[in-house]
């Protein structure tokens, strides 16, 4: 089978026919340092490239020929390129270096002659997901301090940070009107075996990883159960507060130290410490839900079936066009440190339960409720019966003082029964 691609520019590389294609392919492809990129209306590029149809656009110099004074040939007023991949705004920072392709223009290129440049990402020169910046070396303006003229080996074992004291600060905004601002202790996330892995600048990452146990000095805590390659999916947001330097060690997701999170889980088990499990000392940790529900669920740390995990600081569900549903193939538990508050600004609030019972106060509640109509019908019954026998022995004249008694208890009744309508809830009702 003939071979393709990269394969086919690797076949026979000593051939004159491979060089040929080889030369081709350099001439399509360069390498070229971002000098400026236009990001929005406040940047410099914004009219020169498009306006809005031109955002992404980068200005750049060629790695190739990185002399001081711009040659005619490196002119920033021309040297301009688009994003390869319109659909992924993954747009690189001043002063990291890109793949420029040499592709067609909107026009007939094969009439005109003429081409665009599209780059490519950024090259990972440092291999980190917060910035891979480099400095012009050939620039006469740097502002470079000597403890920045570090050999690559000197930063490949680790040391990349400014002693205290130094004040260089490589540009990665440009006159693009943006504000990044290297913090330096962004840490990136260890991938393990067939993982893949998309990482934004600020502690936020994508996983699309599985089961899989580690041996090394950094490892996962989703790989403590579970068949290997169980597929899970880890949707993070912010790393923990006080994770500080150094900024090239690798960490792995933590669910209760990460800022806000998502987890998909297959077989996996995730050591979640939820809000309503406590502790007290001498003793094991409560049983979250246990006194909820009947069956209480698995506590969430042991288990380890599929679900979904939502964690962070504060939840919003909401909805502005219809409804927000809840089914569940066994229970729903609700609760809370604090309040829990149910309410219905216009309509009703119903708990039903048509093979069971509703219970108020606790779990165990075994007091009926009183049905307030009905008790209020017979109550009205026993007040009339009532006031029949007082006016009887009202007009007894044999006994004066139980006529002067029942008169008084006849005018307490009349009383009581008159507030007997406002004695029923109107906005509680019970079947």
């Amino acid at each position: 089978m003939d071979k393709v691609g990269i394969s086919y520019l690797s076949r026979n590389s000593n051939t004159v026919g491979n060089t040929e294609e080889l030369g081709i392919l350099n001439d399509k492809m360069v390498t070229a340092r971002v000098v400026d990129i236009s990001l929005n209306s406040n940047s410099q590029l914004f009219n020169q490239t498009g306006q809005w149809g031109g955002i992404g656009t980068i200005q750049y110099q060629l790695v190739s020929t990185p002399t001081s004074p711009i040659v005619s040939n490196q002119s920033l007023s021309s040297n301009l390129a688009k994003p390869l991949f319109p659909q992924f705004k993954n747009y690189p920072l001043v002063n990291e270096l890109v793949i420029l392709f040499r592709l067609p223009t909107t026009g007939d290129s094969q009439a005109t002659g003429t081409y665009n440049y599209y780059y490519l990402n950024s090259i990972g020169i440092w291999n980190h997901p917060e910035q891979n910046g480099i400095p012009n070396v050939y620039s006469t303006n740097t502002t470079e301090s000597p403890s920045q003229n570090k050999s690559n080996d000197s930063i490949e074992l680790g040391n990349i940070q400014q002693p205290s004291g130094t004040s260089f600060q490589l540009d990665l905004n440009g006159n693009s009107g943006g504000d990044f601002i290297e913090k330096g202790n962004i840490r990136p996330i260890l991938s393990f075996i067939g993982d893949q892995i998309f990482e934004g600048r600020f502690s936020n990452s994508i996983r699309l990883g599985s089961t899989s146990p580690s041996f090394g000095s950094v490892q996962n805590n989703w790989s403590v159960t579970g068949e290997i390659g169980s597929p899970i999916t880890i949707l993070r947001n912010g790393q923990p507060k006080d994770l500080g330097e150094p900024g090239w060690l690798p960490v792995t997701e933590n669910i209760n130290t990460d800022l806000s999170s998502i987890y998909l889980t297959s077989t996996q088990q995730i050591p979640i410490d939820v809000s309503v499990a406590s502790s007290t000392t001498g003793g094991g940790a409560t049983v979250p839900f246990s006194n909820v529900i009947k069956e209480t669920p698995q506590s969430p740390k042991s288990y380890n079936q599929q679900q979904i995990i939502l964690n962070s600081g504060r939840l919003i569900f909401n909805t502005n066009v219809d409804s927000i549903l809840m089914s569940s193939q066994k229970s729903i538990a609700m609760e809370s440190v604090e309040g829990l508050g149910i309410k219905s600004l216009e309509g009703n609030v119903n708990l039903l339960s048509p093979k069971g019972i509703v219970s108020l106060g606790r779990q165990n509640a075994s007091e009926s409720l009183v049905l307030g109509d009905a008790f209020m019908t017979q109550f009205s019954n026993l007040l009339d019966n009532l006031n029949i026998v007082l006016t009887a022995l009202n007009g007894e004249p044999l006994v004066p003082a139980a006529a002067a008694a029942a008169f008084l208890v006849k005018e307490s009744l009349s009383a009581i029964k008159s507030q007997i309508p406002n004695l029923t809830s109107k906005s509680v009702k019970t079947a």
